[in-house]
């Protein structure tokens, strides 16, 4: 099960589905593997990631509930977010030209950044686990799997 290095990379998607879509047909796969991720400790996202999921959660969550989300997300979920989530620190940096260069190969603004974030903060990191495997397959340098092939993947496999 899992990654060839063991540490994941986990796309904003994933928390979503969590948080909001029980509902989802992918609800118990993506329940799944964030108790798997949970158990293991190999879970990572970026910074920018979880400015996303507030983002999208801002229009349900109360102030109070946000700064929760914010502050309580790496507990929650056993994940470790980087670079480190600090409301007093600065964006990362990243260059124009950093992510002018995902741009031009078809992704998404959202999606360029958490690359570009993930390629300068997190390049130990082999593989990313998203419901949208398609969006990244020729833009993220290691192995794109959804949740449920991350479940069924053998450990000697990847």
């Amino acid at each position: 099960m899992g990654s060839k290095s063991g540490l994941d990379l986990i796309d904003t998607n994933i928390f979503v589905i969590d948080l909001r879509y029980r509902g989802d047909i992918h609800y118990n796969k993506n329940l799944a593997f964030l108790n798997a991720v949970a158990e293991k400790g190999v879970g990572f996202t970026t910074v920018v990631n979880l400015l996303e999921l507030c983002g999208i959660l801002s229009f349900n969550l109360n102030e109070k509930q946000l700064f929760e989300l914010w502050f309580y997300f790496q507990d929650k979920y056993k994940v470790t977010v980087l670079p480190t989530p600090d409301l007093t620190s600065n964006f990362p940096t990243i260059g124009i030209q950093e992510l002018f260069d995902v741009l031009k190969d078809r992704s998404s603004l959202g999606d360029a950044l958490m690359l570009t974030v993930a390629g300068k903060y997190l390049p130990f990191v082999s593989t990313l686990v998203t419901w949208d495997d398609e969006h990244f397959k020729g833009q993220f340098p290691g192995t794109v799997l959804s949740p449920e092939e991350y479940l069924t993947a053998s450990p000697t496999g990847l």
